[in-house]
């Protein structure tokens, strides 16, 4: 079967869950040879038999860079160069300012910023010229809203990566974009709220927040990924793909 991404490799990190996850089924589905990272070993290998289609998943922490360098050398053996990547791991870590501790403030900036910035900067000399690159930021980047003052901030860092790395990459003909969602009916809700109960009000309440009225779905991030990872939009560098609902906009 005829895909978009026939024979690419990409590599998508937190993909055992959520967008990672519905963007490492599509991609397979397209003809990619998928590699995912995660740090739960159960719900990796889950994933992997979801996604099907010889996907490996490789066990890794973003914050930690030596994992980082541990998950090309993987890839490299077992799939080759890279053609996409997509740095979708992150957390959502929110609390007033007057509460927010500074473990707190390490784990977001680690993962959402730090974890960003050197799983694209040791994925270099893995990359094929041409490669994309998909940052996964978050709508909250250019809004102030309580309780989200260091997510946001590491969120708005993101963007900023995809427009200097595309600066310094545009000799290898490597492209770097941003995917921006809104809320998305992923198992984020569950890490912060205590019961099933309100996980599923705080779903409502964020799905009313928004102009839509609802939260997306995974899949329809998952759609704009392939967009940005295809040929469909080689002329797009340096920019941000917005998903969300009308938040931003209306």
């Amino acid at each position: 079967m005829s895909g978009k991404l026939n024979n690419k490799v990409a590599v998508i990190t937190g993909g055992s869950s959520g967008i990672g996850l519905a963007t490492a089924k599509l991609f397979a589905q397209q003809g990619a040879r998928v590699a995912i990272t995660g740090r739960n070993p159960d719900t990796l290998n889950k994933a992997i038999a979801e996604i099907g289609h010889g996907a490996i998943g490789i066990r890794g922490d973003v914050s930690s860079i030596e994992e980082i360098d541990k998950l090309y050398r993987s890839v490299e053996q077992k799939l080759g160069k890279v053609d996409v990547l997509v740095a979708n791991a992150g957390v959502y870590v929110i609390a007033p300012l007057a509460d927010y501790t500074e473990e707190m403030f390490d784990k977001v900036s680690d993962i959402n910023f730090k974890g960003v910035f050197f799983s694209v900067q040791r994925a270099l000399s893995y990359l094929n010229d041409g490669a994309s690159i998909i940052l996964v930021s978050s709508t909250v980047n250019e809004k102030g809203v309580p309780n989200h003052a260091a997510y946001a901030a590491t969120k708005a860092a993101v963007r900023s990566l995809a427009r200097s790395f595309s600066a310094e990459l545009l000799p290898r003909k490597i492209r770097v974009n941003t995917l921006t969602p809104g809320p998305v009916d992923t198992p984020v809700f569950d890490t912060i709220t205590s019961s099933k109960e309100e996980a599923e009000a705080a779903k409502a309440g964020m799905g009313q927040f928004a102009p839509a009225k609802r939260v997306a779905a995974p899949q329809e991030l998952a759609e704009a990924a392939l967009f940005l990872a295809s040929d469909a939009s080689a002329f797009m560098i340096g920019s941000e793909l917005l998903i969300d609902g009308g938040i931003r906009s209306l």
